[in-house]
């Protein structure tokens, strides 16, 4: 209440400055200050300070109706707002350029996106419907048709202060004569409820887009392991054949495959939930595999490898050159009457790895029994665990044969650091 009739009090008498002031004038004008301004002059004066203390009223009560509650700062016709928005500058920025923009009644923008400041310029509520005032209707004609909101973004780490300023688009002087009627007041709770709108809606996007990872990430790991699943029985059916037929035809040599086996297994089960290994780790798995393929298919079977011990930390997918020496076992070199050597060559560039498996068997001329599916596993092994850039690409070997190469994303100045 208090400030309500301070507000009443302060219009009032600036009007009655206004009109003495005035009063003056007009005395000069027509009489030389002889004689006083006349009862016309006092019927424009009252109709002037009626006209102010029903803008008074008027502004009050829709100020209460708006803001519920009568105070300083709600009556007030230049209201400030500040806003911490969790985000870096150029993102809160855009946000509240936006929130600007979807005001009622606005006019014009002006933004700059170098200096972090926007201005916009809202119309206010139009008693007339577009109609021009009556010409008697002096305080309709001189009434401030516009107010001005000027958003500034001042950058923190990871955060923006926003500092917002709600005023009528005139001069100093229409804090004396003039009211608003609640209008920057009521664009002020707008702006801040259209900013919290916002900020809250990113909020719920992120927490979706991340639900939607962690759920990508779910099915990823299912079908890696479902891929796993499938890799691992390959060897051992293969393997198990191959000590089947030799209990029959050399028993001896057969229970030195079981016992190679054993030790296979006994090294590599701990490990079979795992979906990623290392090339060292990899390395020495597939050693123990050829060593069982060496009891059957003596020295039609040779190895040379040349991987440099520095990529023995190389990430790699579970089995997957177990899975490239197989293919080169099963499709090229065991059918061959002669056997013949698989080589093992892994090179390191500045971006990427290439680890190569290569055979000098039959190559792609002759028609094998395989299905893909231990390639097509692979591939889709690779992507899930190291990204798009990773893959296999399986191309004739010189001058015989099939070079099967994966090729792994690499960084090798992050390589030297940790070793």
């Amino acid at each position: 209440m208090l400030a309500s009739l301070a507000l009443i009090v302060r219009i009032l008498l600036a009007w009655t400055a206004a009109v003495i002031v005035a009063g003056f004038v007009w005395s000069g004008i027509l009489s030389g200050m002889r004689d006083g301004p006349g009862w016309v002059f006092g019927l424009l004066a009252m109709f002037l300070m009626v006209t102010a203390l029903g803008s008074c009223i008027t502004h009050i009560r829709r100020v209460w109706l708006v803001a519920g509650r009568l105070d300083g700062t709600t009556l007030s016709s230049r209201q400030r707002r500040q806003i911490e928005l969790p985000m870096d500058a150029g993102p809160a920025f855009a946000l509240v350029e936006a929130a600007l923009a979807e005001l009622p009644r606005v006019e014009d923008m002006e933004s700059a996106a170098g200096s972090l400041q926007v201005r916009a310029y809202v119309r206010r509520v139009d008693p007339y419907n577009g109609r021009p005032p009556s010409r008697w209707n002096l305080p309709a004609r001189l009434a401030i048709k516009r107010n001005s909101v000027l958003a500034t973004v001042t950058p923190g780490q990871g955060t923006s202060s926003v500092t917002l300023l709600f005023e009528p688009d005139a001069g100093v002087w229409a804090d004396l004569l003039a009211v608003d009627e609640g209008s920057n007041y009521e664009n002020a709770e707008a702006v801040g409820r259209a900013i919290t709108r916002r900020v809250a809606e990113q909020r719920r996007d992120e927490q979706a887009a991340a639900a939607q990872t962690a759920t990508e990430k779910e099915l990823s790991v299912a079908r890696l392991n479902l891929l796993h699943a499938q890799v691992e029985p390959h060897f051992l059916y293969n393997t198990l054949a191959n000590a089947q037929v030799l209990t029959r035809t050399d028993p001896p040599r057969a229970d030195q495959m079981l016992g190679h086996l054993i030790q296979y297994l006994r090294s590599s089960l701990p490990r079979v939930d795992e979906s990623m290994s290392t090339l060292g780790v990899e390395l020495e798995r597939t050693q123990a595999y050829l060593e069982i393929l060496k009891i059957r298919m003596g020295a039609r079977l040779l190895l040379q490898v040349d991987v440099p011990p520095a990529l023995n930390v190389l990430p790699l997918p579970s089995m997957a050159l177990q899975t490239l020496v197989e293919n080169a076992i099963k499709h090229g070199l065991e059918p061959k009457p002669g056997g013949g050597t698989v080589w093992i060559i892994a090179r390191a560039f500045d971006d990427h790895v290439t680890l190569t498996v290569a055979d000098d068997g039959l190559g792609f001329g002759h028609t094998t029994s395989g299905t893909g599916i231990g390639l097509k596993n692979l591939r889709e092994r690779l992507r899930l665990t190291c990204g798009e850039h990773a893959g296999v690409a399986i191309v004739a070997n010189f001058p015989s044969g099939v070079a099967a190469t994966i090729t792994l994303p690499y960084d090798a100045r992050e390589a030297i650091h940790a070793a």
